[in-house]
């Protein structure tokens, strides 16, 4: 049996309930107990006395092999960028190794800057899920579902079969969890939306969407269907709780109160918003409404980087600016935002520190120039930290990283791997 602790000067147990100087107990992939003192006959002990324990951070939307397409096409609006850039690299560059390195080096990413937890919508999703097993990251990954040939798939007529096919590879994996990701309403046609919704129910899995991203989705859907993609996903029986909405920018009052009752939950995926212009969503109107909203950095390739701590940072300030208020989102809120809804989102027990739950744990140095003094440790995450910050991470009760050391991953061998596709990439 696996059993060592961890030690925290705080140890933040939820988004405001807040331990001084206690040890989180891991035996095995659970939580055992949070205690004051070390129990006997425990020898490894992660963190230290001056160091923030926080639940692992969950970051809701992804599409990890984009880090190999890192910086190849910024400062684009979203359609530009999507159809004169992205969409051309990948029909020429993406296959599955491509997937499989740029997997590891996402997962590598943000394990070393505190995500225990991520969802992902790409091709050959096989390869995401692979390496998230190899990296020791929980992963919820989606083939993505188009009307159009994908580099996955080269006959659309198929997507359903095929991923079918996907959800039977993985649907027993302890750690990796199958979805179903239709990628938009305007690249799916309705009979496709339909039949992956239909899809999603027949294995309970989560079903995630693209969803209402820009003003000209929003009125390219509204041509074609005399109706937002927010009504129209609705009116085809797509919106539920087992509903992921990623972005959400352009929605109306009306489109607000529907995904509410629908319990549908967001993905907010500010940085990548602003920087495509798309918007900003709004997502203090989606908190009162009571929507499940969560934080998804969105893919490298739009963000630039995975670093979960920068994203809520930005999401906390973003919308004290746009509604001139500096209460409107406060950090205890932020904190829940990438813990425990997370969590709710991906249907999962995890986003608490608490006997019982899966051992997914962050640790952040409390040595560092920005992390001294502490007077409010949630705040300190929110305001102050970045995830370099990050000490040690505990995934379903295995140390992922150890005193800013990853332990699962050949550091230079991935490194060497990436330059060498970027080279390719940069030849072509």
């Amino acid at each position: 049996m696996s059993r060592f602790a961890i030690q925290g000067g705080h140890v933040i147990q939820s988004a405001c309930d807040v331990l001084r100087d206690h040890y989180v107990i891991v035996e095995n992939a659970t939580i055992s107990a949070v205690t004051r003192e070390l129990p006997a006959g425990i020898t490894e002990v992660l963190g230290g006395p001056h160091d923030i324990v926080i639940p692992g951070l969950i970051n809701t939307h992804t599409h990890a092999p984009m880090t190999l397409f890192r910086g190849m096409a910024d400062d684009l609006p979203l359609m530009t960028w999507l159809q004169d850039y992205i969409f051309p690299a990948e029909a020429k560059h993406v296959n599955r190794e491509f997937v499989y390195i740029g997997s590891l080096l996402a997962a590598w990413e943000m394990t070393r800057s505190g995500t225990t937890a991520f969802c992902d919508g790409y091709f050959y999703e096989d390869e995401v899920g692979r390496a998230a097993r190899e990296i020791g990251i929980r992963a919820w990954i989606g083939e993505g579902i188009l009307q159009f040939p994908t580099p996955s798939l080269s006959d659309p007529s198929r997507t359903i079969e095929h991923n079918r096919s996907f959800i039977e590879r993985w649907k027993a994996d302890p750690l990796v969890k199958p979805t179903v990701f239709p990628h938009a309403t305007y690249t799916c046609t309705a009979q496709i939306l339909k039949e992956a919704y239909a899809l999603a129910e027949e294995y309970d899995l989560l079903f995630q969407i693209h969803l209402s991203e820009t003003a000209s989705e929003v009125e390219q859907v509204r041509k074609s269907h005399n109706m937002s993609p927010v009504d129209y996903l609705d009116s085809l029986g797509c919106l539920s709780e087992r509903t992921l909405a990623a972005h959400c920018v352009v929605l109306d009052d009306a489109e607000i109160a529907l995904l509410a009752r629908r319990k549908v939950s967001v993905s907010h995926n500010a940085e990548s918003n602003m920087k495509l212009a798309s918007g900003i969503a709004p997502v203090p109107k989606m908190l009162k409404a009571g929507i499940n909203v969560t934080v998804g950095t969105d893919g490298c390739a739009s963000n630039n980087n995975l670093d979960i701590i920068s994203e809520i940072a930005t999401v906390a300030k973003l919308h004290k600016i746009t509604c001139m208020d500096p209460t409107v989102l406060d950090e205890c809120t932020a904190m829940a935002m990438v813990t425990e809804n997370g969590a709710k989102a991906l249907r999962f027990p995890g986003g608490r520190i608490e006997p019982g739950r899966p051992a997914d744990i962050t640790v952040l140095d409390g040595r560092a120039p920005n992390m001294v003094p502490v007077h409010n440790p949630v705040s300190h995450i929110i305001y102050a930290a970045n995830g370099g910050n990050v000490k040690d991470v505990v995934i379903d009760g295995r140390i992922v990283v150890k005193n800013f050391t990853s332990l699962t991953v050949d550091e230079d061998a991935l490194i060497r791997e990436c330059r060498a596709i970027q080279e390719h990439i940069s030849r072509s």
